[in-house]
């Protein structure tokens, strides 16, 4: 009996080690390749990540853009290649030009089979497009699908010149279904600590307009409670 619930723990173990929430295995032997929080530096004050994910919307993102530009804070914004399109473009150049970074995004898990020297060419693309458009290259930094990783990733990421990002844990929007803003700011407030990545949506991988009207109005609530709490924010390329 114990043996099958060591086997059962160890496979659990194995397939969390894939996964976003649970930065365990890959990360244990090779810490540097992947971040999931920012080291506090004495002296400075405590530091807050905003990141936002499967964007651009071009319904939803530019609200979004709107409750950070009320709030004076700088995100990150990891972006999807196939939404990144005529429609989406002034959006992404409106990020850049109110001085939030963005990184690179994927809607689909098959990028951990890819092969290395084709997934370093699919961020290669993907950052071209976006310097295309903001007259800037993108954040160093990639986020796949639901945090899925796996070796030949990283060794395409290390190719490419990219760090994989993924969040702290416990830090996401992802709330039981529940949309509520109120609820999410409140939630991710109680668990804010100086360092930490947030994730939250402003799109979805497989609806490029998705309705995501909860996000700018958790924003609207959440911002302001971490300021209350002596917290500064930044932008993910910046500790890079």
């Amino acid at each position: 009996m114990w043996l099958a619930i060591l086997a059962l723990v160890i496979a659990g173990a194995a397939v969390l080690s894939h996964t976003a929430p649970a930065p365990f295995l890959f990360e244990a032997f090779r810490p540097s390749k992947s971040l999931w929080r920012v080291a506090p530096t004495a002296g400075t004050p405590p530091t807050i990540y905003l990141t936002f994910d499967d964007g651009p919307n071009p319904e939803w993102t530019p609200p979004l853009l709107d409750a950070l530009g009320d709030e004076g804070v700088p995100v990150t914004f990891f972006l999807i290649d196939e939404y990144i399109t005529a429609e989406t473009a002034p959006i992404i150049r409106r990020m850049a030009e109110e001085r939030h970074a963005i990184g690179l995004h994927s809607g689909t898990r098959r990028l951990m089979i890819m092969e290395p020297g084709a997934l370093a060419t699919r961020l290669a693309l993907a950052a071209d497009r976006i310097s295309s458009i903001t007259g800037q290259s993108p954040c160093r930094l990639f986020r796949p699908h639901a945090g899925w990783r796996s070796a030949s990733m990283y060794e395409g990421l290390e190719r490419g010149g990219y760090r994989l990002a993924g969040w702290s844990w416990g830090m996401w929007d992802w709330n039981w279904w529940q949309t509520d803003p109120a609820r999410t700011a409140r939630r991710l407030a109680r668990k804010a600590s100086a360092g930490d990545i947030i994730v939250i949506h402003d799109g979805h991988h497989k609806n490029p307009r998705a309705d995501r009207r909860h996000t700018p109005a958790a924003i609207r609530l959440l911002v302001p409670a971490l300021k209350a709490k002596g917290f500064s924010f930044g932008r993910l390329c910046e500790p890079l």
